[in-house]
C-alpha cells in the first residue's frame, strides 16, 4: 500500500487535520451550490494557488494524483461540445477538478495518523452504532488502497501493451481484481497479527 502524503513540506502540513477536513467539508457543498463559471474559476484558482505555494515538486505530485480524472474530464468536454452547452459544461468541469484537487491537497498535506485521529474524534457520536476506531481504520485503508490500485492498473496495462498490439480495456480487470483481493488478504492478516481493529 502507498501513502498519499507529500514528502515536500508546505505551510499546510502544519495545520491541524481537523481544520483541513472541516474546510474541505465546507468547500465541496459550496462548489455544488455555485453555478457561475466565474465564481467556480475563482475557487479553482484559490485551490491552485495553495498547490503552487508548495513549489514545483509538490505541484507535479498533485498532477500525478489527478491523472485518473482525465478520462472523465475528456468525456465531459466532448459531451458538452457536442450538445453546445458550454456554460454548464465549464461549470461542471471546474466543480469536479476543484473538488478533487482540494481533496488531494488535504491528503497530501496531512499524515495518515493525524487524519485517522481527526476522523475517530468526529465519529465519537456514532459510537453506539459503529466503533469510531473501525470507521477511521476503514477510511485509512481506502486512502491507502486507491493509489495502490491505480498503480497496479497502470502496471497491468503496460504489461499487456508489451505483449499485444491490441488495447487492454477490460482484459486487465480480472488480474486487477485478483491483485486487489491479494492485497486485501495481506492487509487482513496484518490487522489480525496486531490484534484486529478494536
Amino acid at each position: 500500500m502507498l501513502t498519499l502524503t507529500s514528502p515536500v513540506e508546505t505551510c499546510l502540513h502544519r495545520l491541524p487535520a481537523g481544520a483541513k477536513l472541516g474546510a474541505l467539508a465546507a468547500l465541496v457543498p459550496a462548489l455544488l451550490t455555485l453555478q457561475s463559471p466565474l465564481w467556480l474559476s475563482l475557487a479553482f484558482l484559490g485551490v491552485l494557488a495553495l498547490h503552487l505555494s508548495g513549489g514545483g515538486r509538490f505541484v507535479l505530485r498533485a498532477l500525478v494524483l489527478l491523472r485518473p480524472l482525465w478520462p472523465f474530464g475528456a468525456v465531459l468536454v466532448l459531451w458538452h461540445l457536442w450538445t453546445g452547452d458550454y456554460r454548464s459544461g465549464a461549470a461542471l468541469l471546474l466543480r469536479l477538478v476543484t473538488a478533487v484537487m482540494a481533496a488531494n491537497l488535504v491528503t497530501m498535506t496531512t499524515r495518515l495518523g493525524d487524519m485517522l485521529a481527526a476522523i475517530e474524534s468526529l465519529a465519537r457520536p456514532l459510537a453506539p452504532i459503529l466503533p469510531p476506531r473501525r470507521l477511521a481504520i476503514a477510511f485509512g485503508m481506502v486512502l491507502r488502497f486507491l493509489p495502490a490500485m491505480s498503480e497496479i492498473m497502470a502496471h497491468l496495462r503496460e504489461a499487456w501493451q508489451a505483449r499485444s498490439p491490441r488495447r487492454a480495456h477490460w482484459r486487465v480487470l480480472v488480474p486487477a481484481l485478483l491483485a486487489a483481493l491479494d492485497d486485501a488478504e495481506h492487509a487482513a492478516e496484518a490487522l489480525r497479527a496486531r490484534g484486529g481493529a478494536p
